[in-house]
């Protein structure tokens, strides 16, 4: 079989591109030929494969027998051909252990999950990951979004079960820390298909009114309480219909350490915003410093939910389960703040239904495309490469998935 060929600089032109090839190309049992790998990352950044890259990969190609070439880190080329499916994988449990404390456990999660949840056994035995790395790193989702945003998703749009846990915490910030997480996978069952349900809603008029808010705070203890009470005033500015719960409260044990997760809640939807800092040198004062994180996040996290269904990485990183899926589903959202008149859920409901229809134009995904950020646009495009029966309408707000099974 000829290899698709996918240019690494297209779109977003990150490692995100490559961990959904790979994951994709390893599930279909395509081959891939990825060049320029990374290419729009220059300076300290980089390009070619990471050591999180690297070991993803090297899962994969263990998992499915794969002939490999360009496998090291700083490779900007990669050809990938796997020759066996998710379905032959007989191992149960896997111990994953990156080169580089560096490395984001959570991202190395990214690149294998949807192989993995397709690795059913006749005995429909679970797969445990034990996956060492980086739990709060830059540019990556850390632990407590993975748990408290994208598993919800998963859980109730998508049926997917997977049991978690977070045994060591590690960071990018700070004094390196090498973290641990564990994760138990209960496989789609062999012929089977991933099936989108919809969430109920009554209320289909009105904007998304926010009921709840969870916190968690990782900082440092002598600023626990001082971050809490300014939270708390500043979410009651932008939601002052919101509960705010603490969910976590920890100990970071350095300024250099400053990890906040926000979950807004509202009927039918969930949105995340998350910030990873140290506190400046050159900072005013702890008081400023606090009072301007705060009000950062809480209006950044005002701005996703008027902007659609879910936050813009969630969004994201939900495009490959839509695309799998027996179903149409939509978590539209839009390029700037709206006052859409219908509730998030509503919209998506009213998007489903007129795919259904036949009076959504069908987009063509030869290039990154449609409504969202540049990773959604450019997950699409890779979508569209490797599982082109999969369709996407109204500029990619509407999925209609494969129904992807094996057995």
């Amino acid at each position: 079989m000829k290899p698709v060929s996918l240019d690494g600089t297209t779109g977003e032109g990150g490692g995100q591109l490559v961990r959904v090839a790979v994951c994709l190309a390893a599930l279909t049992g395509k081959p891939i030929t990825i060049t320029n790998i990374r290419g729009n990352r220059p300076g300290k950044r980089g390009g070619g494969l990471k050591s999180q890259h690297a070991t993803s990969i090297s899962w994969l190609a263990d998992a499915t027998d794969a002939e490999v070439q360009g496998l090291s880190v700083g490779s900007k080329t990669l050809t990938f051909a796997p020759r066996s499916t998710p379905i032959h994988l007989a191992k149960r449990k896997f111990d994953i252990q990156p080169d580089s404390s560096a490395a984001s456990a959570l991202l190395v999660l990214q690149a294998i999950l949807p192989y993995v949840l397709f690795a059913s056994n006749d005995r429909a035995e679970p797969v445990e990951l034990t996956i060492a790395g980086g739990t709060n790193v830059s540019w990556s989702p850390s632990f407590e979004y993975f748990d408290q945003v994208l598993m919800p998703a998963l859980e109730e749009r998508f049926g997917i079960v997977v049991e978690r846990r977070l045994d060591r915490r590690g960071w990018s910030h700070g004094k390196l820390s090498r973290g641990q997480i564990w994760i138990k996978v209960w496989p789609i069952p062999k012929g089977q298909s991933i099936i989108y349900s919809p969430v109920a809603d009554s209320l289909h008029l009105g904007p998304p009114v926010v009921k709840r808010i969870d916190a968690s705070v990782i900082v440092p203890r002598h600023s626990h309480e001082e971050l809490r009470a300014e939270l708390t005033t500043r979410l009651a500015s932008h939601f002052p219909q919101a509960d705010v719960a603490f969910k976590l409260c920890e100990d970071s044990g350095s300024d250099a350490r400053w990890s906040v997760l926000l979950v807004a809640h509202a009927s039918g939807a969930r949105w995340g915003k998350d910030i990873l800092c140290s506190l400046s040198r050159n900072a005013k004062s702890r008081e400023a410093f606090v009072a301007q994180t705060c009000e950062q996040l809480s209006g950044d996290l005002a701005l996703q939910v008027r902007r659609g269904a879910v936050d813009e990485h969630l969004q994201d990183q939900l495009i490959v389960f839509q695309a799998l899926a027996q179903g149409v589903s939509s978590f539209p959202r839009h390029d700037s703040p709206t006052s859409d008149s219908q509730t998030v859920s509503g919209r998506a409901a009213m998007l489903c239904h007129s795919a259904l229809d036949g009076t959504l134009k069908l987009d063509k995904a030869r290039e990154p495309f449609g409504h969202g950020s540049l990773h959604a646009k450019t997950v699409r495009w890779v979508v569209g490469e490797l599982i082109p029966e999969a369709q996407f309408f109204n500029k990619g707000d509407v999925v209609r998935g494969t129904g992807f099974a094996l057995s």
